[in-house]
Order: structure tokens, then C-alpha cells, then sequence
């Protein structure tokens, strides 16, 4: 499922029709008019990119990559701004998951798979310090990330302020926040942060939430793995939903 664009030519108008690679190797000492145009367009759009010898290049693509292999994203990334209009034009309540420095790329596509199926609207990355949507990702998603809307946004933490600002409550998950999922109410227009599998989120996107929540646990190991975390509250915000429906009607 990997997706490649090789050669200097067709890379450099590849990005500048807005299609812009994960990342791209380049063969350390190359030169030429036509890969310094490349290599000026890869900078101005701060792509990721990697000096290597012409042996991984070769180890990707055979012999016919003219020093530069371009990583191209396998899913279909939406604007922030699409999907949250999308979501209200509906008539619907916003719950999105905002993956703050998830870095296996199974977790990644496990906790995917969990908002899929708990009717999540959307999942929203970074474009760096995330594990990538690769073929492992999808595969671990169970193809939920070919289906659930994914916003790849340059900064996180403005994404958070942009959904603030959209009304949205942002909620962390954190196993040391005083409040239990069970105590918050989850029902209204929210976005749940998860983060990475070892610091947990992040100081600045805990500062930025407007509250955090806690899985009430009895075991002795006292962590969840990341994607069954995000399950466990997606699902109790479900749960809540439906309820608060019910007594509506």
C-alpha cells in the first residue's frame, strides 16, 4: 500500500500542485539545476526530508529514482475547518480525538479503529512527532483510517484553540487527573486528546484543555495502552449520549 513518487521532475510538480509528500529521501551529494529547484520547494513547504546513500534509495525503488524518493500519504487528509463545519451543517454534536504524540504506529491505528466505531467524527494529528499512516497503521485501524476522517494540522495546539473557539470542550485523558470519566459529563461538542504511550499528553496541550479525566482502574498495573484508553472513554461518552437522547424523547 506504500505510495512512491520517483524521479527530480515528476516530485517537484507533484508538490507544487498541493500534493505533498510524508517525507523524502534524497541521495546525500546530489546536485543539478533541476534538484536544486526540488530541493528549494521541499524547504519553503518544511517537508520532512532525509540525506541518504544511493543503496536505500536503490532498496526502495530499483535503480530508476534519480536520487530522490518521495513518500506520498496513503489517506486523504481534511481540513480542520471542513470537517467541523461538516459535522454542525449536519445538525450533529462534534466528538473528534486528537492524537498527541502517538508514536507506534499500531496504537495509532488502533485508536483510529475505536473512534470509527464509536462514531467519532474525526481523528486529528500532527504533521510531525506522530507515528505515520502507513500500511502497518491501516492495517492495525482495521481499515478505519481509510474511513474516519483524519486532519493532519502543522501544530496541534492551535488546532485546539481553533476547536475551542468552535465551542468545543477539550478533554484529556490523563491517569492522574482527579476527575473519573464517570463524574465528566461527555455529552456535549467535544475533542478528547490522547497521548503518546509513555510521557502521556503533553504539558502544553494539558494547559491548553479545558479539563482532564481519568479511567477509574482496581488492577495492579495501574496504565492502559493508549488505544484501549481512547475506547473505554469514547465509548463512555456513547453511552452518555444515547442516555441523554432516551430522556429527551
Amino acid at each position: 500500500m506504500e505510495n512512491f513518487i520517483f524521479g527530480i521532475r515528476p516530485l517537484t510538480e507533484a508538490i507544487n500542485s498541493g500534493q505533498l509528500p510524508e517525507k523524502v529521501l534524497i541521495q546525500k551529494g546530489l546536485q543539478g539545476e533541476g534538484f536544486q529547484q526540488l530541493f528549494a520547494v521541499i524547504r519553503e513547504k518544511k517537508i520532512p526530508y532525509q540525506m541518504v546513500p544511493p543503496e536505500k534509495l536503490h532498496r526502495v525503488s530499483g535503480k530508476n529514482h534519480q536520487g530522490v524518493i518521495g513518500f506520498m500519504p496513503v489517506i486523504t487528509y481534511y481540513p480542520l475547518e471542513e470537517l467541523v463545519s461538516g459535522i454542525v451543517e449536519k445538525g450533529e454534536i462534534p466528538l473528534l480525538v486528537i492524537a498527541d504524540g502517538i508514536t507506534d504506529v499500531r496504537n495509532l491505528g488502533a485508536v483510529a479503529r475505536s473512534a470509527e466505531c464509536a462514531g467519532a467524527h474525526g481523528l486529528i494529528i500532527p504533521e510531525r512527532g506522530v507515528a505515520p499512516v502507513n500500511a502497518d497503521a491501516i492495517k492495525a485501524s482495521a481499515g478505519a483510517l481509510s474511513v474516519l476522517k483524519v486532519c493532519r494540522e502543522p501544530n496541534v495546539l492551535q488546532a485546539m484553540v481553533f476547536l475551542a473557539g468552535c465551542g468545543l470542550k477539550l478533554i484529556a485523558c490523563d491517569d492522574k487527573a482527579k476527575r473519573s470519566i464517570y463524574d465528566a459529563d461527555l455529552t456535549g461538542p467535544m475533542a478528547i486528546v490522547m497521548g503518546s504511550e509513555d510521557r502521556g499528553v503533553s504539558a502544553a496541550a494539558m494547559k491548553t484543555a479545558h479539563d482532564a479525566v481519568s479511567i477509574p482502574m482496581q488492577g495492579r498495573i495501574a496504565s492502559l495502552n493508549v488505544s484501549v484508553a481512547a475506547g473505554i472513554v469514547l465509548f463512555e461518552s456513547q453511552r452518555q449520549r444515547l442516555g441523554k437522547s432516551d430522556q429527551i424523547t
